[in-house]
């Protein structure tokens, strides 16, 4: 299964599905960006305008973080740990010999990018549609996270190596003051970007066929 040569009508397709393939996760990072900022801010403008969403409702919010504003970030993220040390939630000794080295190479990247769902918009469609009201704040989360993926492609396709965090809710009042942001904005992942100065980890993958099933071909 999977291995059969096939042809698409679109070649865009066949680039759609290499960039797919091509992204990893980089953790080895520096401040240097092989496209302009504009350019950036481009990639992450369209995210927002055209990744879809439940309903329309377009319950995504992104903040684009680059140079000092990017440090910012992992210096909060470092204080919050360090403040987890001192409560004893951590030891030091765990803080000073993985996560320390951790942040710090977060923080040596170009930037990152904040991804929040802003869920009180979706009071008055909750309403109209009670019956699916559980299911709307997973499905801005499945949004969000289209959206997150859609940069991290775009990104990589541009040059850059990133990974992606998750550090809330550890970090979140400080971001949400640090930036002025409302208080409806709900953090859900970091997204951390910059030239790679090393290679990605080898991919590994479970078996397809015990994850995808076709019928009726």
């Amino acid at each position: 299964m999977g291995s059969t040569a096939v042809e698409f009508k679109n070649p865009a397709t066949t680039t759609l599905l290499e960039l797919v393939k091509s992204r990893r996760t980089y953790y080895g990072l520096k401040a240097e960006s092989p496209i302009s900022d504009d350019a950036i801010e481009r990639i992450v403008e369209d995210s927002v305008l055209h990744v879809p969403s439940s309903f329309n409702t377009q319950t995504s919010r992104v903040v684009l973080l680059l140079k000092e504003e990017h440090k910012k970030v992992w210096d909060i993220a470092i204080s919050a740990m360090e403040n987890l040390v001192a409560a004893g939630v951590l030891t030091q000794e765990a803080y000073e010999a993985s996560t320390k080295p951790k942040l710090n190479a977060f923080r040596a990247a170009y930037g990152t990018v904040l991804f929040f769902v802003d869920y009180e918009s979706l009071a008055t469609i909750k309403e109209q549609f009670a019956i699916y009201a559980d299911k709307f704040d997973p499905f801005a989360l499945e949004s969000n996270a289209m959206s997150q993926y859609l940069v991290w492609l775009a990104l990589e396709s541009e040059g850059f190596g990133a990974n992606l965090q998750h550090y809330s809710p550890l970090i979140d009042a400080e971001i949400t003051k640090t930036w002025g942001l409302p208080a409806s904005w709900k953090l859900d992942a970091q997204l951390v970007f910059g030239t790679p100065t090393s290679e990605a980890g080898e991919k590994t993958f479970q078996p397809l066929e015990t994850r995808l099933k076709v019928f009726g071909k």
